[in-house]
């Protein structure tokens, strides 16, 4: 049991890490990323947003309906976000202002209300909070390290301090998004090189595995959907 939890706080930092391998979150990670105050600052929000959301997701996973599922899950994330962002602008109001809008969409992260999704809604709360946290440690991390390329060989400081002996050597091209996208392009395939390119594969291409099933008419009936059809086609001619 002790490896089985291990397993689920350690796959979010690199072999399902949200960013590098999932490829959720893109937006507040080029966004954020031109500094590594900002790219910690984000990190650490969503982590936070993404532990407690998947808590209470999964202690009411037998409650919520599933035909309502996806609006209960934006209402709890809504309401975790607004309490960070309270926080942060009464204690922390220049963090505050520095994530600006993209602290507010968090609410739409695809990495929390895909891991509410596809994590909470069937695991435990014990669980479901070690995925929060591993996930969301590896969202930190992937943004530190973004931010830290772009600042430190883009403007030649780091967090806001000046390294005076890179100033020439500085690539002022990393701190905009062509720069952004260059960066993030290669730490995906640092990461699929070091992996070997093994990443989580869908296992099923039934209704069993459809998180809508017990609302769909098929499903209940026993036919397979035609996506399904045409995701077992596309695998076969693989």
């Amino acid at each position: 049991m002790k490896n089985n939890k291990m397993k689920i706080l350690t796959n979010g930092i690199l072999k399902e890490n949200p960013v590098l391998v999932l490829v959720l979150g893109t937006c507040p990670t080029l966004a954020v990323t031109t500094g590594i105050v900002s790219a910690i600052s984000m990190g650490l929000a969503t982590l936070a947003v993404l532990v407690c959301s998947n808590i209470v997701i999964s202690a009411l996973r037998n409650v919520i309906s599933d035909k309502i599922r996806i609006p209960a899950y934006i209402v709890i994330i809504a309401g975790f976000v607004t309490a960070v962002q309270m926080l942060l602008q009464a204690f922390l109001p220049d963090v505050y202002d520095m994530l600006g809008v993209y602290l507010a969409l968090i609410v739409v992260n695809c990495i929390i209300l895909g891991r509410a999704e596809m994590f909470a809604n069937k695991n435990s709360v014990v669980d479901s909070a070690l995925d929060g946290v591993g996930m969301g440690i590896g969202f930190t991390l992937t943004l530190f390290l973004m931010g830290f390329v772009r600042e430190v060989f883009g403007n030649s400081t780091f967090a806001g301090i000046a390294i005076p002996f890179l100033a020439p050597f500085k690539l002022p091209i990393l701190t905009s998004a062509p720069g952004g996208f260059f960066v993030y392009g290669v730490l995906i395939a640092l990461v699929a090189i070091f992996t070997k390119g093994e990443y989580p594969k869908k296992k099923s291409f039934g209704c069993e595995g459809c998180p809508s099933a017990a609302s769909c008419a098929k499903a209940q009936a026993g036919i397979p959907c035609d996506g399904a059809k045409a995701e077992e086609s596309e695998v076969a001619d693989v």
